[in-house]
């Protein structure tokens, strides 16, 4: 866990900076189980085939596995459970019609605790071709390399 601004990151989705390209941020809230809460402190979540989808109105995540928490027993969470996120009306429907458009979707970049509450940054991505993931790696080779060169003389 790591903080920023105030806030402790429960989890990174580093691979989907790489993946996609993020185009718009929103910060929106989850809807969890005590017990998923509890996993959440202990940083027992992975965000790797995250994503949310809007569904009868509602904004949906999918595919996140916050881990069973050790102490739960009987009561304790599915994983990979859908989780309702929580925003404003105007939001999901924005939402919505963006990802209606060809090639958009939604991707959870980090979840992070903010004032006590388990809260979740969401993006509007475009997925990468692999030439444009070849052409990032060059660009960055190309700096490492001036930088060396710099340092060198």
């Amino acid at each position: 866990m790591t903080r920023t601004k105030g806030n402790i990151v429960l989890s990174d989705n580093r691979r989907a900076r790489y993946n996609y390209f993020l185009l718009e941020h929103l910060q929106v809230g989850i809807a969890l189980l005590g017990t998923e809460v509890k996993s959440a402190r202990d940083g027992k979540i992975q965000l790797s085939d995250a994503y949310a989808v809007v569904k009868n109105g509602e904004l949906w995540l999918m595919n996140v596995h916050i881990g069973p928490y050790g102490h739960g027993n009987r009561i304790n969470h599915e994983p990979l459970r859908p989780r309702k996120l929580l925003a404003k009306r105007n939001e999901i429907n924005r939402l919505y019609g963006k990802t209606q458009e060809k090639g958009l979707t939604l991707i959870p970049t980090r979840i992070y605790l903010e004032r006590g509450r388990v809260k979740c940054d969401l993006a509007l991505a475009k997925a990468k071709k692999l030439y444009d993931k070849r052409e990032k790696m060059l660009r960055r080779d190309a700096e490492l390399e001036a930088k060396e060169a710099i340092r060198g003389q």
